[in-house]
């Protein structure tokens, strides 16, 4: 009988029923003097002690400006350690932290603070072209929920540390005996690519859990030393980072308030770092560093590579390269906090290359008919759907919305277009939205590009399609070249594919590109590309 397309992870360890902050606690009565937290650019270090004390002298200044259980508390900021002090605080006292993405301008910001009722702002001075206050004292009068914000490395935020002492200890822990473990603790907005994002919100067991079960797969212990690049406002840096690094008592890493290659190497080889976080391009960019090999990073044994498609090529440099031989593939979305299927540290290089990994503890996917719902058999493309803990609450104060991503069964339906083989591994094949239809043949993005980086004139390539007049869309390759003075031409590029691919799936268009449109996640906007370069 052939097997369906479904998978429920078991485990011998059972789920996490803490909130964030007991699960803090626990951490620093078992290590109150390891290191929890590293700032690598300002020097600043925390043992789990002294950064629990900062935790609740933030969490009791909050209480003191007013922030009741429930109430949403925005972080619109870059990666630094009050970031994370924000996390962690608003969790002891119940509050709603609001991810805001550093890219965001006026309109999207007042978006946000609307949408998700804000009522309290914590923000950076200034990052890039931005700058922050000049932004909010441009929506401020369009938010009348707002009445606080306070810019970190301002007098403002001395400010609001300076009220903890009108809350004492004995409040903050009758504020916390109130929480439980399923309240709202976060909201994430997704990056939609029509019309406004949609605030996925998360509680403390989604979160929670999920880290916990991401770091428990790669065996981190309180000897680890974790580096991360990836940006604090999405999953992969507060989840999978902040709170997996936390639940075993290891120790976060910042190398710098946003992606810079060279500085991330040299965190990693001052800081003895054993793990590193990144995204595709990420480990892309610190490989084609001109002065890489001068970097001592013996000390990696594994990290994780997540937040789009990892191609083969890539996954297989940095294993051999950066010493990191555990590294794992992470899968998964934010309304899914955010893991759902994970590659393991005894897997051969096959596995921790051509999958996304199997399903994780506690959880259960399947791939299903996108038109009908059924199940598929294992082997065929359709549709990821994920249940389980980690599934979100809701899209804030949007259920319509809601209704149309978690079905009456509670399975949350990702838009991914997946495989899953026959050993439960899964291949993720791509979006159902970026599928080419070419002369009535589908053609998946993800296979063209995996082939097209083992070209030796491409460092990266994303492959859209374009409208066309006779077969409705064409193949586009947008490519960035290994070396910008020899770009690959186009026939070479279709010779490179002759034999290899089926015909209708070779590029006939090609664009040279330094840089790829990119939200600050780290992920490629293809529909970017696609508006950018429609004939």
């Amino acid at each position: 009988m052939t097997e369906l397309s479904y998978a429920h992870g078991t485990g011998t360890t059972a789920l996490l029923g803490d909130t964030i902050g007991r699960n803090l606690d626990r951490a620093v009565a078992a290590f109150p003097e390891r290191e929890a937290l590293v700032d690598v650019p300002s020097g600043r270090r925390w043992t789990y002690a002294g950064f629990a004390a900062d935790v609740d002298e933030l969490a009791r200044a909050l209480m003191a400006s007013g922030v009741a259980k429930g109430d949403r508390v925005g972080i619109w900021a870059v990666n630094c350690p009050e970031w994370v002090l924000v996390q962690y605080a608003t969790a002891r006292i119940g509050a709603v932290m609001v991810n805001i993405n550093p890219a965001y301008r006026a309109h999207e910001l007042e978006f946000v603070l609307k949408q998700a009722g804000i009522s309290l702002l914590v923000a950076s001075l200034a990052h890039r072209t931005s700058d922050y206050r000049a932004l909010v004292d441009e929506v401020r009068a369009q938010c009348p929920g707002l009445r606080a914000v306070h810019y970190i490395g301002d007098p403002s935020w001395d400010e609001l540390v300076a009220t903890a002492d009108e809350v004492t200890p004995d409040q903050l822990a009758a504020r916390e005996a109130e929480l439980s473990c399923d309240d709202p603790i976060n909201i994430q907005y997704t990056s939609g690519t029509t019309g406004f994002p949609k605030g996925a919100t998360l509680s403390h067991h989604n979160i929670l859990n999920n880290g916990y079960f991401v770091g428990e797969l790669v065996a981190y212990t309180e000897q680890d030393r974790v580096c991360l690049p990836v940006p604090f406002y999405h999953c992969f840096g507060m989840v999978m980072g902040n709170l997996g690094i936390t639940s075993h008592g290891a120790c976060i890493v910042i190398p710098g308030p946003s992606f810079e290659p060279a500085a991330v190497l040299r965190a990693v080889q001052q800081e003895r770092c054993t793990s590193l976080y990144g995204v595709p391009t990420m480990f892309i960019a610190e490989l084609n560093l001109p002065d890489f090999a001068s970097y001592d990073l013996t000390s990696l044994r594994t990290g994780i590579m997540a937040g789009s498609p990892c191609p083969v090529e890539v996954m297989k440099r940095v294993v051999a390269e950066m010493h990191m031989d555990e590294v794992s593939i992470c899968y998964g979305m934010t309304e899914t906090s955010p893991v759902s299927t994970q590659t393991r540290r005894d897997d051969d290089l096959e596995r921790r290359t051509g999958t996304v990994g199997r399903v994780m503890p506690h959880i259960e996917v399947k791939v299903v008919d996108p038109a009908t719902g059924v199940t598929l058999e294992r082997g065929m493309s359709g549709e990821l759907c994920t249940r389980g803990y980690s599934v979100m609450l809701g899209y804030w104060d949007q259920p319509d919305r809601t209704a149309e991503a978690i079905d009456a069964g509670r399975w949350m339906h990702t838009g991914d277009l997946a495989v899953m083989r026959e050993d439960g591994y899964v291949q993720i094949v791509g979006r159902i939205k970026d599928v080419i239809i070419r002369g009535g043949e589908n053609v998946y993005p993800r296979e063209i590009e995996e082939f097209l980086y083992r070209h030796p004139k491409i460092a990266d390539v994303q492959v859209v399609g374009v409208p066309d007049e006779h077969y409705g869309e064409e193949v586009l390759a947008c490519v960035i070249p290994a070396d910008p003075a020899d770009p690959p031409a186009l026939d070479e590029v279709r010779a490179f594919c002759d034999g290899q691919l089926a015909h209708y799936k070779v590029p006939r268009l090609l664009q040279i590109l330094d840089a790829f449109p990119m939200t600050v996640s780290g992920k490629v906007r293809k529909i970017e590309l696609r508006e950018n370069y429609r004939r």
